[in-house]
């Protein structure tokens, strides 16, 4: 190794150890950035010439060190399972959150329960069977009666508003879905272009990864490496980026909870209008949207017309205080007779029978009496009776609690097991890609070091050529 070309192989040292302090420092600098990936800088030994020339020779070993690149340290297979772990992780706890919030409308348990309601009516007409010729007890069973229309009235406009709270967020995620393909598509351009002109994309590279991160736990999407560094995001097979180019998605179908079975909720790709199987915490909307709600107001539908039919079947069996036949306890609001229960909901479920003299306790007409009020409150034991009957309307309410209360659980555990999940394949991907300060600090002393001796060897060599220059060449002077 010649003088001269030891300087040359001394400054590729000083370089390469100058480029890797700063990449180092870069990766200090950004150990608390969000979507930071640390970065490595990959050295490549320089040999000699490979083109022989005359009266010229190489030993091929005085070439130095050239900076190959710079080149983020990621994991491909773990950030594709980091995102699908990402989506169900946000599918689950949509859905657990939708059943939760479904748990706090029914107010179970509790004293503004529907249970403790139906609880309430029972116990009057208990009281009722005692004194049924009294207006006290009588009142006490108009009132509870319409405590507990009321009650439903509001458990159902409870699902309701949950209904559409969840699809008016629904469509705010889609609008955020939207802008985040743009930019990643936008970004897709700019990393094209400076693959090209060989310039640094590592940053850029952040940046798209952090938008396909968030579009992954919102509507489920994976990515599909191409050529020059761009990638496409799919949705459930169908492609929302490809390249530099991107198209929207929209929420469709029904605005109203009860076209959810003719016309259910749904993303599709606008333009185009296809469907999309989505995934995050958009398949968990989507969930409580078309089977969680919809599934419990028929429920609670179902339990009104329950209630309304039974009580109404006992009632009519009945005498009033004044010796008529009771009539209809509940309708739908409108008034007709005879009460047609297929449009009796738990929205518009309402008390028919206002005067407490109109309740029907007794069981034998005045007829039998001759013509005066019956005081047996036969009838009123009857009503009573619904309370115990198996496929009644209370058997009905404490069947539809106790399914609530086991999907949640379910809900909430399946999204513990998921949470652990998602966890450990973080942490997987942070080991591998993220900022380990100590490393950092291990990897700045190596490079400090090798720039003291690089810059130490350029002192020898110069040392040398100046002996070499000034000291000899003195014979004949």
């Amino acid at each position: 190794m010649s003088g001269f070309s030891s300087l040359n192989t001394a400054t590729t040292a000083l370089w390469a150890a100058q480029r890797g302090m700063d990449v180092t420092g870069q990766n200090i600098a950004n150990v608390n950035t969000e979507g930071y990936s640390r970065q490595r800088v990959d050295l490549q030994a320089m040999g000699g010439t490979a083109v022989p020339a005359v009266h010229s020779v190489s030993n091929g070993s005085d070439g130095g060190v050239d900076v190959e690149g710079v080149r983020r340290v990621r994991d491909a297979f773990l950030e594709a399972r980091g995102h699908l772990e990402t989506a169900n992780t946000a599918r689950l706890t949509a859905e657990s959150a939708a059943l939760g919030q479904v748990e706090e409308n029914f107010r179970e348990p509790g004293s503004s329960g529907i249970q403790s309601m139906l609880t309430d009516v029972w116990s009057a007409f208990s009281d009722l069977t005692t004194n049924p010729l009294k207006l006290a007890p009588r009142s006490q069973v108009v009132e509870r009666l319409d405590t507990l229309a009321a009650g439903l009235h509001t458990t159902r406009a409870a699902l309701d508003q949950q209904w559409d709270q969840t699809r008016d967020g629904l469509a705010v995620l889609a609008a955020d879905v939207n802008t985040a393909a743009v930019s990643i598509a936008d970004l897709n351009n700019s990393i094209r272009l400076a693959t090209l002109s060989g310039l640094p994309v590592n940053e850029l590279a952040d940046r798209r990864d952090s938008l396909v991160s968030r579009l992954a736990q919102a509507v489920g999407a994976t990515v599909v490496p191409r050529a020059d560094g761009v990638v496409d995001v799919t949705i459930g097979g169908t492609t929302l980026v490809s390249g530099t180019s991107a198209i929207g998605v929209r929420l469709a179908g029904t605005d109203d909870p009860d076209g959810v079975g003719t016309d259910a909720p749904r993303l599709v790709t606008d333009p185009g209008g296809t469907t999309l199987r989505t995934g995050g915490t958009a398949g968990g909307q989507l969930t409580a949207l078309t089977t969680i709600v919809p599934g419990y107001r028929t429920q609670l539908d179902a339990l009104a017309r329950s209630l309304a039919g039974s009580l109404n079947a006992a009632h009519t069996a009945g005498f009033d205080a004044t010796g008529a036949p009771g009539g209809p306890l509940f309708d739908d609001g409108s008034g007709t007779d005879p009460v047609d229960l297929s449009a009796v909901t738990a929205a518009n479920l309402t008390l028919r029978v206002t005067d407490p003299a109109r309740v029907a306790a007794a069981g034998v007409s005045p007829a039998v009496t001759g013509g005066t009020p019956s005081a047996d409150a036969r009838n009123a034991d009857a009503l009573f009776t619904l309370s115990l009957d198996p496929a009644g309307p209370d058997a009905l309410y404490r069947k539809l609690v106790v399914s609530l209360g086991v999907e949640a659980s379910v809900a909430t555990r399946n999204l513990e097991v998921q949470s652990v999940l998602s966890a450990q394949v973080d942490a997987a991907r942070e080991s591998v890609s993220g900022v380990n300060l100590d490393e950092e600090m291990t990897n700045m002393m190596a490079f400090q070091h090798a720039y003291n001796a690089a810059a130490r060897m350029i002192t020898t060599i110069d040392e040398a050529l100046d002996t070499l220059i000034s000291r000899t060449g003195l014979v004949g002077r």
